[in-house]
C-alpha cells in the first residue's frame, strides 16, 4: 500500500467567515426559548408586568441559554468570546431600540400639533389652554432656542477652544489647576449654574430676567463639556506635525492656528456638538434666567424668552390634551433642531485637513493653471530668439 505525498493531498479549505450559520441558528433558537421563557415566568408563574422588565429578563434569558447551547458544542475561550460578542450586541440592540421608541414615541404624540402649519408660525400669546390646535404654535420657543444657543455659541467657542488649546500646548501648575477647575465643572448640576447667574447678572448687575441671561447661564454649562472634549482631541494631534512646524521656524502659537487646529478640525466640531447638546436641552437656568412667556420675543436682551425645553416643561402639565400635545410637538421641534445643528456641524467639520471640497478642488485646479501660464511666459522671456543668438 502506498502512502501519498503530502504534496499531493489536497489543502482543505478552512472556514475564516467570522459568523456562521451554526450561530446564527444558535442565537435564534436561544432568544426563541428566552421570549417564552420570559412569557411563562410574566403570565403564568409570577405575577410580573410591565414591557421595560419583559425586555430584560428575556435579555438575561437570552444570554443564559445562549451560553448553555455554545457550551454543548465548543470549548472555553470560544463560548467567552462569542458570550461577550452577544453581550454588546445585544446591549447596543437595547440602546438602539430605546432611541427609536423615545424618538417615536414623541413623535407620534406630537404629530397632532406638528401637522398643523400654524404650530410653526404663531405663538401663545392669544391661545386659551381649550383653544383647539388650529391655533397657536411653538414659534417663540423656537426663536427663543436660536438665540439663546446662538448667544452660548459665540461665547463658549472661542473661550471653550483657546483654553483648551492652551491646556493641551502648556505645561506647569497653571495649566493643571485649570484642567482640574473644568474636570470638577463638568459634573455641576444645571441648577446651580442657574442660581449664579441669577444672583451676579440679575439681582448684583441689576440686570432683567432675558434670553442673554439665560444664554450666560448655558454658557456655564457648555464650556466644561467644551474644554474637555476639545482637550482630549488636540492632544491626539501627532507630535511629529508640530515638531516639522517648529523645524521649518513657526513660532509655537502659528503652529498651533496652522497645525494643530486644521489637523484636530474633526474632533473640534464633535466637542462643539457635544456642548451644544449638553446646553441646548436644559430647563431650569432658562426658568431662573429667562423667565415664561407665552409671546414671541425677538429680543435676548430685554424682556422674558422662553425655549423648546422649558415650553415642554410648562407645556407638559396641563391636564388639557391639547395642551399636552403642543408640549410633545415643542419637544419634537427640539429633537429635529438638534439634528439640523448636528448635520451642520458636520459638513462644517467633518472634512479632514487635507480634503478639499468639489470647489475647492477647481479653485486650486485653476489656480495651477495660472501659475503654470505664467512660469511659462517667464520661460519664454528668457529665452533668446533664434536670430538673437550670438555667432
Amino acid at each position: 500500500m502506498t502512502v501519498p505525498d503530502q504534496d499531493q493531498i489536497p489543502e482543505v479549505r478552512r472556514n475564516t467567515a467570522t459568523l456562521r450559520s451554526e450561530d446564527v441558528l444558535t442565537a435564534i433558537g436561544a432568544a426563541v426559548a428566552a421570549v417564552c421563557l420570559t412569557a411563562l415566568i410574566f403570565y403564568w408563574i409570577a405575577p410580573f408586568s410591565g414591557a421595560l422588565g419583559f425586555v430584560v429578563v428575556a435579555f438575561l434569558a437570552f444570554l443564559a441559554l445562549y451560553a448553555v447551547l455554545l457550551w454543548l458544542d465548543g470549548d472555553g475561550p470560544s463560548v467567552r468570546d462569542r458570550l461577550v460578542s452577544a453581550i454588546v450586541h445585544g446591549l447596543a440592540a437595547l440602546l438602539l431600540v430605546a432611541l427609536v421608541f423615545v424618538v417615536s414615541f414623541t413623535l407620534i404624540k406630537g404629530f397632532s400639533a406638528l401637522a398643523h402649519p400654524n404650530f410653526f408660525t404663531a405663538d401663545l400669546s392669544v391661545t386659551g389652554p381649550l383653544a383647539p390646535l388650529t391655533e397657536g404654535g411653538g414659534l417663540h420657543a423656537l426663536v427663543g432656542t436660536l438665540e439663546q444657543i446662538g448667544l452660548a455659541l459665540l461665547i463658549t467657542i472661542p473661550v471653550g477652544l483657546l483654553c483648551a488649546l492652551f491646556l493641551s500646548e502648556l505645561r506647569g501648575p497653571f495649566p493643571r489647576l485649570v484642567r482640574t477647575v473644568v474636570e470638577a465643572m463638568t459634573a455641576l448640576p444645571s441648577i446651580v449654574a442657574g442660581l449664579f447667574i441669577y444672583a451676579t447678572v440679575l439681582l448684583i448687575f441689576g440686570f432683567e430676567p432675558s434670553g442673554f441671561a439665560a444664554s450666560l447661564a448655558i454658557s456655564v454649562m457648555m464650556l466644561p463639556i467644551m474644554i474637555r472634549a476639545a482637550d482630549v482631541v488636540l492632544r491626539l494631534v501627532p507630535g511629529h506635525l508640530k515638531e516639522a512646524s517648529y523645524a521649518l521656524g513657526s513660532s509655537r502659537w502659528r503652529t498651533a492656528w496652522t497645525v494643530v487646529l486644521p489637523t484636530a478640525r474633526p474632533g473640534l466640531a464633535t466637542a462643539i456638538i457635544l456642548a451644544t447638546a449638553r446646553g441646548i436641552g436644559e430647563t431650569s437656568p432658562v426658568l431662573l434666567t429667562a423667565g415664561y412667556t407665552k409671546a414671541l420675543n425677538t429680543d435676548a436682551f430685554h424682556d422674558p424668552q422662553v425655549s423648546l425645553p422649558l415650553a415642554t416643561f410648562m407645556l407638559i402639565k396641563s391636564p388639557e390634551p391639547n395642551v399636552v400635545a403642543r408640549g410633545y410637538g415643542t419637544a419634537a421641534l427640539l429633537m429635529v433642531l438638534v439634528l439640523l445643528l448636528f448635520v451642520i456641524a458636520r459638513l462644517v467639520g467633518g472634512r479632514g485637513p487635507q480634503e478639499l471640497t468639489p470647489r475647492q478642488r477647481r479653485a486650486r485646479a485653476r489656480a495651477s493653471a495660472r501659475d503654470f501660464a505664467r512660469f511659462q511666459r517667464m520661460e519664454a522671456r528668457r529665452t533668446p530668439a533664434p536670430g538673437d543668438e550670438n555667432p
